[in-house]
């Protein structure tokens, strides 16, 4: 899979169920993430990072914010600009390990593990000095990931069933990487007729520790560090973490 996997697979081979799987699941999510958010950039101006088919795009411009996307992925895009307001968003095409948009932003997001598609450490690393670049003073990027879990994996491995029917079968299959820090999936859907869908997932995880050196190295700073959208601590049973880095104004260390 790594050979051919590029910035634009994810969504190009996703997209037509993605809204479909996702948004009924991550309903609560949404609602969650959209209030921290205009929490923290009010009625300024806001970028988000994959942003995919607006799952907290669209709800955070209804608030009143000024959004700015980035994403890969036409596919992804074309649906956000058939739901009602998508149209309103602009959104710069390509990946957005460069962060490659024009003006400033009182707010950079990255939700859902997205930034963990940019799949090296020296892309993610360029992709914290771009969100600096683009940051105004006092500006904050959010990212939103997974707490890496490497017992999930036996000899680098795993296999578990999503849905198991009379006539279909859902699994997914995962190889793991220690070294480079990469996982490479596919989620199989088979049927009695003999269908076969093969959905790939590959990314680049990094652990907070690694993300927070990462915001260092761009002149960034952790201004605080949350176990999910509500608030609740991070701590070391946390399966996710909602990390908020501040670009410092200036005369402050």
């Amino acid at each position: 899979m790594s050979a051919t996997y590029g910035p634009d697979t994810y969504g190009r081979r996703w997209a037509d169920v993605y809204d479909e799987r996702f948004e009924p699941r991550f309903a609560r999510d949404t609602v969650e993430a959209v209030a921290f958010l205009l929490g923290i950039v009010g009625g300024g101006r806001a970028l988000e990072l994959g942003i995919g088919t607006g799952r907290v795009a669209l709800p955070l411009a209804e608030q009143g914010v000024r959004v700015h996307g980035i994403d890969a992925s036409k596919e992804m895009v074309a649906r956000l600009r058939r739901k009602p307001g998508g149209r309103r968003i602009p959104v710069t095409m390509g990946d957005f390990e460069r962060v490659a948009v024009q003006g400033r932003f009182d707010l950079v997001y990255v939700v859902f593990n997205t930034i963990f598609a940019l799949l090296s450490q020296e892309a993610q690393v360029r992709c914290f000095a771009g969100v600096a670049r683009r940051l105004e003073p006092g500006g904050a990027f959010v990212v939103q990931a997974f707490v890496p879990d490497l017992t999930r994996f036996e000899q680098d491995q795993r296999v578990g069933a999503f849905g198991v029917g009379l006539d279909d079968v859902t699994f997914e299959a995962t190889v793991h990487d220690p070294v480079s820090q990469r996982i490479s999936s596919q989620i199989v859907a088979m049927t009695s007729e003999g269908r076969v869908r093969l959905d790939p997932v590959e990314i680049r995880y990094a652990f907070p520790s690694e993300l927070d050196l990462m915001a260092r190295l761009a002149g960034l700073r952790l201004k605080e560090r949350w176990g999910n959208w509500r608030r609740d601590p991070c701590t070391s049973d946390s399966t996710a973490h909602v990390s908020v880095y501040e670009k410092p104004r200036r005369g402050r260390s």
